[in-house]
Order: C-alpha cells, then sequence, then structure tokens
C-alpha cells in the first residue's frame, strides 16, 4: 500500500470542497450540524487555504486514489508553543481505517512542519482521542503533555518536534 499526501492547489478546489462535504457528513456524528437548504454543510474557510499565510490543505492518497485530507495551520488555538502548528481538519474515508494510513500521514505531516504542534479533538468525539493518543505517544516516544479546554468542550495533545 503507497500512501501519500500532496498540496492541494486551487485548481483542486471543487474536489476539496467535496471531500469536505464528506468530511462533515462523516464528523456530524458528533458536531450535530445539519446540511442547509441546498444539501451541503459548507466550511466557511476553504478559501482562506489560498490566501492566508500559515495555511496548508493537503490530500491524502492510498496507491493513487483520493482517501481524504489534512488541514495544518501554523497557530495554536490554545497552547504557547513555539513555531506552532496544528491539525485543523484530518479526514480518512472509512474504507481506509484501520489500516495505518491514518498513523503514516500523521508521521509525515509531523515531520514536514517541526516546531509545536498542538492537536485537539472534541471531548464526546472519543474515537479521535484515542486515535491521536496513540499516534502522539508513538511519535513522541511518550514526551508531550495533555489540556482541556471546557469552554471551548475540547481536549488535546501538545508536543515539540524541533530537535527531533
Amino acid at each position: 500500500m503507497n500512501i501519500n499526501i500532496e498540496p492541494i492547489l486551487i485548481e483542486q478546489k471543487s474536489v476539496f470542497i467535496q471531500m469536505m462535504e464528506l468530511y462533515n457528513y462523516d464528523f456530524s456524528e458528533f458536531s450535530e450540524d445539519d446540511i442547509n437548504e441546498y444539501g451541503y454543510f459548507g466550511y466557511p474557510r476553504i478559501d482562506d487555504y489560498w490566501n492566508e499565510e500559515g495555511r496548508y490543505p493537503f490530500f491524502i492518497r492510498v496507491d493513487c486514489k483520493l482517501a481524504g485530507l489534512v488541514l495544518v495551520r501554523s497557530c495554536c488555538e490554545h497552547n504557547d508553543l513555539p513555531n506552532p502548528h496544528n491539525i485543523a481538519e484530518f479526514f480518512v474515508m472509512k474504507k481506509y481505517r484501520k489500516m495505518g494510513v491514518g498513523k503514516e500521514v500523521s508521521m509525515k505531516i509531523f515531520d514536514m512542519f517541526p516546531g509545536g504542534w498542538e492537536i485537539s479533538q472534541w471531548t464526546n468525539n472519543l474515537p479521535a482521542q484515542r486515535f491521536w493518543c496513540k499516534v502522539v505517544a508513538e511519535y513522541t516516544n511518550g514526551k508531550y503533555n495533555t489540556f482541556s479546554s471546557l469552554d471551548k468542550n475540547e481536549v488535546g495533545f501538545t508536543f515539540d518536534n524541533s530537535r527531533q
């Protein structure tokens, strides 16, 4: 199985929008979001990934087929970290889950962006919490911190891979 990440180009915006719809549908189990009257969830920050510095959109491919996406931002929402990065959105299509795709993609993304990392999950998203706990623990050899933001209903992990 060949797993790759590739930057999403502006020319691929329509595919990005469709992939975000799949992600939002999947995530609605936790967000309780509904589709609008046109049948879409929508994602208001799509254009920001080409118009704002510090935003990095990537497609995930398995054997050259689209399998998900990961959105990285150069900032933190809950912590003060050096050279900060966070996972804004992370989506692996169900067909490709439990095959090591998410883990491999995560580790490649972490290696691409050295510095402080913040990865948060909603408190009701227990599958994501279990996934990120395993991945972060393995990637950092157990050298990470946890945090919770009760006002935003989020928990998460931080680590610094600047010296790895």
